[in-house]
């Protein structure tokens, strides 16, 4: 399909490079684009064919699990766990609702990411940053793989680890570090009861992933995708799987995640107060693929700007010399292991240096 006479087949003296420095340099990522008055988008976020964004295929429906009375009521506790069970070994995702954080927090956390990339570009630019070493606290960016990534994205993201040692107030932005604070508070608490569920889906004590440290470390990204004038040309987040044990997703009323199950991308519609639970790459690997981290995406829109907040649990950049390997307890002489044992560091360097472009990471730790 061409694209209009955009195609870069027919622009030769393309340099993606200097592009690609030229966009950096400016240091006010793709929302610095769009206010500048863009009407047409760049080459370097040009997919290598349009995204279709009108797919008529029928709808499939996420499962939503409702965690109301699993802590005092054994039968209903049994019911989300097997609820946790069916959706992990096949969606890999799942909406939650009656999850514990009120809504006021939700919708705080939501406009704190709104205030902070909407202050003055000179404010926001002393956060910009590609220093993944773990010496800053935030690390605000556009596209972290951006010299990696065979397409650039139509996003700009801040990355903040909040768990272990959490920043002090003056260390974060100040638009969003009350908020930030409170909400890593609520996400350690939920991820925490979720480690549990998911220990208890693997036939496990409820502590076994909590005791392997699973929820030893948080970090909260604060997604801006702003609104595109040719969405179909590019990508909000391209197809790819978290670096994660789990990620609990808070989404915007816009909607435009999808993800990819039983061969077709299925959008994900926000559900006011839910949030949206997923595992990530290290849950797949520690299970030896009993639960899946499945394919996602993130398509760009037109009619205005998309927030997301997703809190991953990952100690990411952080050294430790903890080694993940497929759970003993899983395995047997018809299951031997998969993977390879990794540090949580050693993958994340791997994934990061990678990029998103398309396959698994997982792949590179396969026995």
């Amino acid at each position: 399909m061409a694209l209009n006479g955009t195609s870069t087949s027919i622009q030769p003296a393309y340099d993606r490079k200097a592009e690609l420095r030229a966009f950096e340099e400016t240091k006010t990522g793709v929302k610095g684009l769009v206010d500048s008055g863009v009407t047409e988008v760049p080459r370097i976020f040009h997919l290598p064919s349009p995204e279709d964004l009108n797919s008529q295929q029928p709808e499939l429906t996420l499962p939503t699990i409702d965690l109301q009375g699993i802590d005092n009521n054994p039968i209903r506790r049994k019911e989300v766990i097997e609820q946790v069970k069916d959706a992990l070994e096949s969606w890999g995702f799942f909406q939650l609702v009656n999850h514990g954080i009120p809504n006021n927090i939700l919708e705080e956390m939501i406009k704190g990411v709104i205030d902070f990339y909407e202050q003055e570009s000179e404010v926001k630019k002393q956060w910009y940053t590609r220093d993944m070493s773990g010496k800053t606290r935030v690390i605000y960016n556009s596209n972290f793989d951006l010299y990696a990534a065979p397409v650039t994205n139509w996003r700009d993201t801040f990355y903040c680890t909040m768990v272990p040692n959490p920043p002090e107030p003056h260390e974060l932005p100040p638009p969003c570090s009350d908020i930030l604070l409170k909400y890593s508070k609520q996400m350690m608490k939920l991820g925490v009861s979720l480690f549990e569920l998911i220990a208890e889906a693997l036939g496990l004590k409820p502590i076994h992933l909590l005791d392997m440290g699973c929820a030893d470390g948080l970090a909260v990204l604060g997604h801006y995708y702003p609104s595109c004038p040719q969405p179909e040309l590019t990508i909000g987040t391209p197809d790819h799987t978290d670096n994660s044990f789990i990620t609990i997703l808070l989404q915007d009323h816009i909607g435009g995640l999808k993800i990819f199950y039983q061969n077709q991308w299925t959008q994900v519609p926000p559900i006011p107060g839910a949030v949206v639970v997923n595992a990530g790459d290290f849950l797949q690997l520690i299970t030896n693929d009993k639960f899946v981290s499945s394919r996602h995406k993130v398509v760009a829109n037109k009619v205005e700007p998309r927030v997301s907040v997703a809190s991953f649990f990952t100690t990411g950049p952080i050294q430790t010399s903890k080694v993940y390997e497929p759970i003993a307890e899983l395995l047997s002489k018809d299951n031997p292991a998969k993977y390879r044992g990794t540090t949580v560091k050693e993958y994340a360097d791997y994934y990061n240096a990678k990029g998103l472009d398309n396959t698994s990471a997982l792949l590179h730790f396969k026995v």
